[in-house]
C-alpha cells in the first residue's frame, strides 16, 4: 500500500498548480490532468516494484531512503522520495 504524508499530499498538488500556471510553457487544462494523473499512477505503483534504489543524494536522504527516478522528457526527472517498512508499504514524505 501507498502512504502520502500531509506534505507530500501539498506538494503533488503545488505541483499541479505550477503546471497549470507555467509561464515558460503554457500547458492545456487536459494536458496538465494527464501528466499529474502520470505521476501519481508511478506514486501508487511504487509498493509493486520488485526493486527498490536506495537514495543516493545528501538531498534525497532528508526525505527517505529509497528513489525511484521518473524521466518525463529530455529535460523533465521527477524523483520520487520514499520509505519502505517490513512488509513493503510505501510512505511517500
Amino acid at each position: 500500500m501507498v502512504f502520502y504524508s500531509n506534505n507530500a499530499r501539498k506538494d503533488l498538488k503545488n505541483i499541479f498548480d505550477e503546471l497549470l500556471t507555467w509561464s515558460k510553457h503554457q500547458l492545456e487544462y487536459n494536458h496538465v490532468v494527464l501528466y499529474h494523473n502520470d505521476i501519481l499512477e508511478i506514486c501508487n505503483s511504487l509498493d509493486s516494484k520488485s526493486v527498490h534504489f536506495n537514495t543516493r543524494c545528501s538531498i534525497h536522504k532528508h526525505y527517505g531512503e529509497k528513489v525511484h527516478t521518473y524521466r518525463r522528457s529530455k529535460q523533465t526527472v521527477w524523483y520520487i522520495i520514499y520509505n519502505l517498512d517490513q512488509h513493503g508499504n510505501v510512505f511517500i514524505q
